[in-house]
């Protein structure tokens, strides 16, 4: 008996038979439109920081000479507004240049995947900060175990998402999961220290200990490291989390564990009260405030030594 060969047939579809290739080409191009900036929301709680520095002067200067050369990405909201996904700095470039409108790409997405693309999309930036870092991955681990959630009786448990999700997401930024779990941790420590980390005041180890210390006890640690302008080690940072999780942490035993020397430690001068801290520009951070003291001695000693040569002249 012949072998017979079955023929799968395919219909074509409606949009086949009733409109053009070219039709049909152009409706797979992107559409890019101008949209007026009044329309377009921010992503919510975006986690990457816009700031009117040098760079984003740069960027409004390049953007008023040439326009925007990469479009950005927006979805459509049920209100009609738009949801910004890539391009905020872009956006804030044309506001400073008075561009009334932002070349943009509109997108499909579901909440979770636009928050994957926001995420992804702006860790192209050259320097990203471990705030944003920390917000970024927390944002979009979230995202990714809701995807893959399931409601059956063998669904893992919440730790083996976590550290399912923490593992993949860690080989799509090229860090260990147990960095990424590091970095969510910050997410737990008040402003204030976590500035600090921005700033390079704080290493990573310790600030992931203290993260794990209530918000109450973060605010008498950071209180009492702007009023002895010192920081904690990793060991005791980790000190300072036993001792709160025995209910043994206190302003006097936290400031008894910031003074001891450390290892290398060098001679430091302590600026006490608010006699020193309002000299300071407001803002400043605490890294910087040993430069802006250098600066203003040498400022005042050139001062004298001007006021010194007028008075040998007289």
């Amino acid at each position: 008996m012949a072998n017979e060969k079955s023929v799968e047939m395919r219909l074509p579809s409606l949009d086949e038979l009733f409109s053009s290739q070219e039709e049909r080409d152009d409706a797979k191009l992107k559409r890019i439109y101008e949209i007026p900036l009044e329309e377009i929301d921010p992503f919510p709680d975006h986690p990457f920081k816009v700031q009117d520095d040098e760079d984003m002067m740069n960027l409004a200067e390049s953007i008023r000479t040439n326009g925007i050369l990469t479009p950005a990405t927006v979805r459509k909201k049920e209100d009609g507004r738009y949801e910004l996904l890539s391009g905020h700095r872009r956006l804030r470039a044309c506001q400073i240049a008075g561009i009334p409108t932002l070349r943009c790409e509109i997108v499909e997405m579901s909440l979770d995947e636009a928050t994957i693309f926001m995420v992804d999309a702006n860790f192209q930036r050259s320097k990203i900060l471990p705030s944003e870092k920390a917000f970024a991955y927390k944002m979009k681990l979230d995202a990714m175990k809701r995807q893959g959630q399931r409601t059956d009786l063998t669904s893992p448990t919440s730790l083996e998402k976590f550290n399912t999700s923490a593992k993949q997401l860690g080989s799509e930024v090229g860090e260990s999961h147990e960095t990424v779990r590091k970095y969510i941790r910050l997410t737990e420590l008040i402003p204030e220290i976590l500035d600090m980390v921005d700033d390079g005041v704080i290493a990573l180890r310790p600030a992931v200990e203290l993260s794990y210390i209530p918000r109450l006890k973060q605010g008498h640690i950071w209180e009492c490291m702007e009023l002895e302008q010192c920081t904690p080690s990793h060991t005791q940072a980790k000190r300072m989390r036993r001792m709160a999780e025995e209910g043994k942490l206190t302003p006097e035993s936290i400031e008894a564990i910031m003074l001891e020397e450390k290892p290398n430690q060098k001679e430091r001068i302590v600026l006490r009260g608010d006699r020193f801290s309002r000299l300071f520009p407001p803002g400043l951070p605490i890294s910087k405030r040993e430069d802006y003291i250098a600066a203003a001695m040498e400022f005042y000693g050139r001062h004298r030594e001007r006021q010194k040569t007028r008075d040998d002249a007289r």
